[in-house]
């Protein structure tokens, strides 16, 4: 298993930060890794509310549903990642901080399957730049509506 960890602070506030990140659709918008994002369902995001991804993975593309487990508004979700060739497990967790923004502490745990597992232990710089680049899309993105929303 993989874990990539990463800490972003914005000055987005707590509430309009956590609606926009525990929304799995808007992954797309701040994951260079993930492809395409779609809710599955209607209804309001909370537990058991579903995501179908397409991530890249190798030179390709690979199918990924997500799922949220926990639900704690304004202070964590965890998402679960099932896939072909991967699972994953998303834990996301949000704190208010000085000024009215938020921090950001996410960790990101990857386990391959199959065949792919084997590779596991020697792509851990692909792995590392994989988080580098979520975490600065997630900056920027939340960087974008900060600058957009009205205190």
């Amino acid at each position: 298993m993989t874990r990539l960890h990463e800490t972003i602070d914005t000055t987005l506030p707590l509430s309009d930060t956590f609606a926009f990140i525990a929304d799995f659709a808007n992954s797309e918008v701040w994951d260079p890794g993930t492809l395409t994002s779609a809710r599955i369902g209607d209804g309001p995001v909370g537990v058991g509310t579903a995501y179908a991804l397409t991530v890249k993975m190798g030179g390709g593309a690979a199918p990924m549903t997500y799922t949220i487990e926990t639900f704690e508004p304004d202070r964590r979700v965890v998402l679960v990642g099932q896939g072909e060739r991967a699972t994953a497990r998303d834990d996301i967790r949000f704190e208010a901080t000085a000024g009215g923004g938020t921090r950001v502490d996410y960790t990101a745990d990857i386990e391959l399957k199959g065949w792919m597992r084997l590779l596991q232990p020697v792509l851990g710089g692909v792995f590392r730049k994989l988080g580098d680049d979520a975490r600065t899309g997630m900056t920027r993105a939340l960087a974008e509506r900060a600058a957009t929303t009205v205190r």
